[in-house]
């Protein structure tokens, strides 16, 4: 058997965990200016059909007295590590998903904790006792329906699929709850009548894989109760990212050059903090119109400099014609490898690519953020907001 373990609104109950005064009320973390977009919602806040990804506007039309609350990135990955670190007391075999869900494979544990039921509740137990907060499990023999079981009694809730049920479960299940089935999906689907996995059955593989591609093949496997997908301990990191929606839509330069500075401050961090080195750096945009655009260098020698995270998205972004205002901008390293790995040593220290500098620099940074909180130091053209606007701390 599979679980599927689901924080119940991640972000905002970690919030009004930390904040009592906030327990009961509509609550939704994000941010509050006019492109400003939920994150995530309280339940108190869902009544009203807010959802996250809603823009922020529409939340506050929703419900009048909405408490929003900024996103603490950090905060949420202290508590996500203490859930993961429970999880795995109970299975060698955990594999995270997300910063708030991850799979554990109960096989070989019921010796220990006894049947899945038994151990699920164990486990929902420890998790309130660890970190003060609730979340809902979904046990079934197949990994696609664990994770759907895992949202049908939301929140604190526990779902279980024995195999014996697995048949009529799948032929009542709609498409929708299926994972990967999107609206354009969904609405082939539904041309061709096809409302539940049941009625997938009845449809030729052939027809669906040339009606949904790759994807078609899957949904006649999951139909018949076939889901060869293993729960994977260790999934590498490939890439970590950052990106911001702008208060508005600009082709300037300086402004735009300072959110690079922010976030590849952000970038640089996570991969020292992670252990890795960057080949690849990655300046995304997003115009007005929506059009989206990405543009990488390699770098000659990897890195995990914040400031040469910064000076490469910057090259990239004076290399790129504004022809339309920018909506979105974000920062991207990729090609990773372990900080590990030796590197050649460079010959002319002052003309160091690698900005092993500035490293340093980076990781005096990142211990006094460490002790004394991340808004303990910064730089100082962040600092300085708009009059420091055009200006660099070099």
């Amino acid at each position: 058997m599979i679980m599927h373990i689901d924080m119940d609104a991640f972000f905002a109950s970690v919030e009004q965990r930390d904040r009592p005064e906030l327990k009961g009320k509509p609550l939704v973390v994000g941010g509050d200016s006019g492109r400003g977009v939920v994150a995530a919602a309280s339940y108190e806040a869902r009544r009203y059909g807010i959802h996250s990804a809603m823009p922020m506007f529409m939340a506050k039309q929703r419900c009048p007295g909405l408490v929003i609350v900024s996103s603490r990135k950090g905060r949420y990955g202290e508590v996500s590590r203490s859930v993961m670190a429970t999880l795995r007391r109970y299975s060698p075999v955990v594999e995270q998903v997300s910063i708030d869900e991850a799979y554990l494979d109960a096989a070989g544990c019921g010796r220990l904790y006894g049947p899945p039921e038994a151990m699920a509740k164990t486990i929902k137990a420890d998790i309130r006792a660890s970190v003060a907060l609730t979340c809902s499990i979904g046990v079934a023999p197949l990994k696609f329906l664990a994770k759907i079981a895992s949202d049908m009694q939301k929140p604190d809730g526990l779902t279980i699929v024995d195999p014996e049920r697995v048949p009529g479960f799948i032929a009542r299940l709609p498409v929708e709850k299926v994972p990967g089935v999107g609206a354009h999906a969904r609405e082939r689907l539904r041309q061709m009548g096809i409302a539940t996995l049941g009625d997938v059955r009845t449809i030729n593989r052939s027809v669906l894989a040339h009606r949904l591609g790759r994807f078609g093949h899957r949904l006649v496997d999951l139909a018949h109760g076939r889901d060869p997908s293993a729960v994977t301990p260790h999934s590498p990191t490939k890439s970590i990212s950052t990106e911001r929606t702008l208060p508005a839509d600009t082709r300037d330069h300086d402004q735009l050059n300072q959110h690079l500075l922010a976030q590849s401050q952000e970038v640089g961090r996570q991969l020292r903090r992670q252990g890795f080195l960057a080949r690849t750096i990655t300046l995304k945009l997003k115009d007005a119109n929506f059009r989206q655009t990405t543009r990488s260098l390699t770098l000659d020698h990897p890195s995990q400099s914040s400031e040469t995270v910064y000076r490469t998205a910057a090259l990239l972004l004076a290399s790129q014609p504004l022809d339309k205002a920018v909506r979105l901008i974000g920062v991207g390293a990729s090609a990773l490898i372990a900080d590990t790995t030796p590197r050649q040593a460079c010959l002319f220290p002052d003309m160091d690519p690698a900005g092993s500098g500035w490293e340093k620099v980076d990781r005096a940074v990142d211990r006094i953020a460490e002790r004394f909180g991340r808004s303990a130091v910064c730089r100082g053209t962040l600092a300085l907001g708009n009059e420091g606007k055009g200006k660099r701390d070099d």
